[in-house]
Order: structure tokens, then sequence, then C-alpha cells
């Protein structure tokens, strides 16, 4: 009995042996697959498009609110940021700045290629910064390398003004791999403003115009995923770049942006027909239903916060050119009520000054609040002062908002009922196309009376949020004092703690002036499937968060599609 149990036990044991291991699930790069991915042919990532929008490219630097699904992952740009939002090598492995504080030199990685088998040289970032100045082209973004008056290209206000030609940009290619860039002042956060120097490629640039990349036909790729399907308002469809060499490679086989309204993604959402939603697309009853459903909450992912809602004044005009009229606004909105009942907790904080907690030189210890705290009495009296007692006689208004989604509509409609309720002004809202929200508010004079942003971060130094309310930037407001701090600060180097104190007293210019009545400050979150996996979204970050944190476009070469538990 003992001898046949061996027998079998040993002809089972060989049977184990020979028979077929099952291989393991690579990527187009050779990545291997973790064990609990589904088949690199089922790496399919679904997400919603908005089918409201006017969208005419996929490329930033041809315009920055206009572009289609997906955008980000055709090109790569000089520099990333980590979940601390640090600087890290992207496009480019090292920079350096000399002993003159202006002159920035970026080492671009060994080996770039476009999808076309061509390399990456730092002549596409020039031809691409060129462009982006180029008056005729009229970027939508152009005020973004000259808002800080140190820390701008240098030339860059004479190139897009048309006062030089582009080839006086203080960026040159010194060979194919070194790039230099030169400022108007010493500037040492330039490095993160690099995060946004996404390349176009010269030559397609030269041969097919801005568009290239619109036609699956001439679209080259120098990111992580080239164009394969196009069909505007209905379909995106991207797939792996296969000469891709850059520094996220992905685990995803293919991206499907599926254009729908932005009232039914959740509901896509619930059907498995997507896989994500962002935060600024779930509205007050999509939060509300995800905060009742344990698996929904547990899968809605909040690593940080990145932004600031608030309202914007042309200065220059009356009736907001009256100091008293700003005031009475910024007294008169319910920011707590606001908050409480139209974004909910899980989304954001009531916010009374511009640059949101965890950021630095933001003002945590609440030494701000007062200057714009919710008051109705108090902002009465100011609206009196201003020679409109219980709003009698004060203009209507119309408060523009830039193409916003119906959960961020929603705040700046109850923002404009609190204001009318409080002060007896006629107050309407409405929500423009982007680019025509842009072209007016970057008008000189402002085409926007009275207008609403949701501001995300670009980079985490106070002259990036602080930095577009200089008389240089992008709004209708004016303080020397304001811009005199500014212009000090930004370009300090060795004296950490003066330049927090300056930046310090500069916000506080602005919240008194009321340059912008502030709102909230947002919280980042995205509503992922529980099957979309990846160490950037479901292992903590700083504090302990979870989630795609902002700026960090490393993110994508961690996600892949888990098989369902």
């Amino acid at each position: 009995m003992l001898i046949k149990y061996i027998v079998v036990s040993c002809a089972l044991l060989v049977s184990a042996c020979l028979a077929p291991v099952k291989a393991e699930e690579k990527t187009i790069h050779g990545r291997i697959l973790p064990a609990d991915a589904v088949a690199y042919g089922e790496q399919v990532y679904r997400v919603p498009c908005n089918n409201t929008r006017n969208e005419v490219t996929f490329d930033f630097s041809v315009s920055v609110y206009q572009r289609y699904c997906n955008s980000d992952l055709f090109n790569d740009t000089l520099v990333d940021f980590d979940k601390s939002y640090t600087p890290q090598p992207a496009s480019a492995e090292s920079w350096s700045v000399a002993d003159d504080g202006v002159t920035w030199t970026f080492i671009l990685r060994e080996g770039l290629m476009w999808s076309d088998g061509t390399p990456v040289t730092a002549h596409d970032y020039v031809a691409t910064f060129r462009f982006s100045a180029d008056p005729d082209h009229a970027w939508d973004l152009a005020w973004y390398y000259t808002f800080i008056d140190k820390g701008g290209i240098k030339n860059w206000d004479e190139v897009i003004a048309g006062e030089l030609p582009a080839e006086k940009l203080g960026v040159r290619a010194v060979d194919d791999r070194t790039l230099e860039i030169v400022t108007k002042g010493v500037f040492p956060p330039l490095p993160k403003i690099m995060k946004y120097a996404f390349t176009l490629q010269k030559r397609a640039l030269e041969e097919h115009g801005p568009y290239y990349n619109n036609d699956p036909a001439t679209s080259v790729s120098s990111g992580p995923y080239m164009l394969e399907t196009f069909d505007p308002g209905n379909k995106i469809v991207v797939v792996a770049n296969p000469h891709y060499t850059g520094y996220r490679p992905p685990r995803l086989a293919r991206i499907e942006g599926i254009y729908m309204s932005p009232a039914t993604f959740f509901i896509a959402y619930l059907n498995n027909e997507i896989d994500t939603i962002g935060a600024n697309e779930l509205s007050p009853a999509d939060f509300a239903t995800i905060e009742r459903d344990p698996e929904l909450k547990a899968n809605y992912l909040r690593p940080g916060m990145v932004g600031t809602d608030y309202l914007f004044f042309d200065t220059y005009t009356p009736p907001f050119d009256n100091l008293d009229v700003r005031k009475a606004f910024a007294h008169a909105i319910n920011r707590e009520a606001i908050v409480k009942g139209i974004y909910g907790e899980i989304k954001a904080m009531p916010a009374h000054s511009m640059l949101m907690p965890g950021f630095p030189a933001a003002d945590t210890e609440g030494a701000l609040k007062a200057y714009q705290r919710f008051d109705c009495g108090l902002a009465k009296e100011h609206l009196a002062k201003a020679g409109y007692p219980n709003g009698d006689g004060f203009p209507p208004q119309v408060m523009w908002m830039r193409n916003e989604s119906p959960g961020i509509a929603a705040v700046y409609q109850a923002t404009a009922a609190s204001i009318a309720q409080c002060l007896g002004v006629k107050m309407q809202v409405s929500n423009k196309d982007s680019k025509i929200f842009m072209d007016e508010l970057d008008g000189r004079p402002t085409g926007i009376a009275l207008g609403a942003v949701s501001y995300t971060l670009d980079f985490v130094d106070p002259t990036n949020l602080l930095g577009i309310w200089e008389s240089s930037g992008r709004h209708s407001w004016r303080h020397e004092d304001f811009d005199r701090i500014m212009d000090e600060a930004s370009g300090m180097l060795n004296e950490p703690e003066r330049r927090e104190a300056l930046f310090r007293e500069a916000e506080r210019v602005l919240v008194d002036d009321v340059g912008g009545a502030f709102i909230a400050h947002r919280w980042q979150g995205t509503l992922y499937r529980p099957t979309v996996r990846g160490e950037s979204i479901r292992e903590p970050g700083p504090n302990g968060s979870y989630g795609a944190h902002f700026g960090n476009d490393t993110n994508i070469s961690t996600l892949y599609i888990g098989k369902a538990q």
C-alpha cells in the first residue's frame, strides 16, 4: 500500500513538473506586469471626455485651455514633480545655473526618441518656445513666462509684443542635448516652471503646422502614448508608443477617451462604462452618494490641496475700482455654507486668502481671515459707503465662468446668490467658452468686469499663486506695494525666512485690497474603479495621502488594470 502511494505521488509530481508554466505578462516595452494584473491585451483604461468643451489641439504649447482628452500623454516635458511637488528629472536628466544666476542649462536624457524613430533634441524645445512666443500664434498661456518680472524668459515680453523676432528669445540649443534658458533676472524656482515645457517636434511643426497631432497620419509623439483613433466628439484612442525611451514607460496598452456629457459621468462610472472621474466633474449629489457608499468612498482617493477658487474684478473700471465695493463683495460670501452645502468637506475648505494650507508662506494661523470673513452687516456698510445703500443704484452684474463643470459651476452660482441676497444687488452667472473667457481676461483693457476662476497650482512656490496678481500678470488689479514686495522676494537667494515673510506681507496686501475675493481651497481627488491599480495611487504619499498627485506625470507609468476581486 505504501509503495502504491509513493508511485502515485511521484506520478503526480512528474505531471506537475511537466505542466506548462504560465509566462509572465509583459508590456510592449518588456516590463513585467504585477501578478494581479489582467493580460496585457486587456490593459485598457477608459476615461470620460467632456462633450461640451471647445477643443482644438492635443498640444499644451498650441493651447492650454482647448486641449483634447489624453493630451499630456503625447509629449514629455523637461521637468516633472514627485508627490511632494519637488522637481525631478523628466526629459532633462539634469539642470544647473551659472554664476550669473540667470543662465540655466538643461541636459536632455540620452536616446530620447519620437514615435517616428527620430531623436528628440534641444532644437525641438527651442522651436516650441519660439512658437509659443510668436504673437501671430497668440498662445493662451503667454503670460506664464512673463508674469514674474525676474522669472520670465529673457525677451519674452518683447517677442510676444512683436517688438523682437523669436530668434531673440532667451532660449537656445547649445547642441542636440543641451538647452540653455536665460531669465530676465535671478529666479531660483525656474526648474519648477519648466514642469510645463512640453515639446512639439520641430520637423512636424515646420512641415504640417501646429495641429499635426490632430491627424493620426501626421501625429508624432515623444510621450508614452501615440494617437491611433481620433473621432472628435465621440472617441479618442491612444496606444503605447513602441519607440518610447523616456522616463515614464507605461503599463497600460491603450487609453480610450469616451465623449459624453459631464452630467452623465457618474452614471457611466456606476454602469462600468468608464474607469475614473476627477473631482471637478463630480456634482454635490455625486459626492453625497460617494460618502454614503463604503466602496465608492474607499476608491475616491484624495492626495492633497491643489487649488483656490476665487472671484476677480476689473479694478480699473467702475464699480469695482471702488475698494468699498470689493470689500462688500468679499464680506458677502458665506464660504462656510458654500463649502458645507455645495463642495462637501471631502472636496474643499473655506478660503480667505490665495495660498492654501501646506503651501509655502500660507496663512495657517488665520491672521488674514478677518479681511474677508463672511459678515453681511459689514458688507452692507461697505456698499453704502461706496454710494449704494441696500444695493440701490448698483449696476446689474454678470459673473463669468470659464467653461466650468456642473460641480464647480454650482459653487459660483451659490457664491453669486450669497452676494445678491446679502447686498440686494442683481447677479447673473454665465458659463463661457474657455477661449472666449481667456481672450477677454487677457485683453487690456480686460473684457471681464467680474469673473470666477478655479486656479490649480502650477508649481510649489509663492511666486506661482501670488505672481498672477502682479500688475504684469493676468488680472486687472494693481498695487505698487504688492509689486515691489513680490519683485524683492521672487529673486531672493539664501534668505528663506526673509523671503517667506515678504510673501506673507504681499498676500496681506492682496487680501486687504481685495484684488480677489477668495472662496475655497480645493482638495484634489479622483474616483477610480477598484480594478484601477498602481503604486502611484494605491500606496501612501506625503502625509499618508493617496491618489494621483497633481503635476506627477510619472503616475501614468504605474497604472494598470487588475483582476476583479
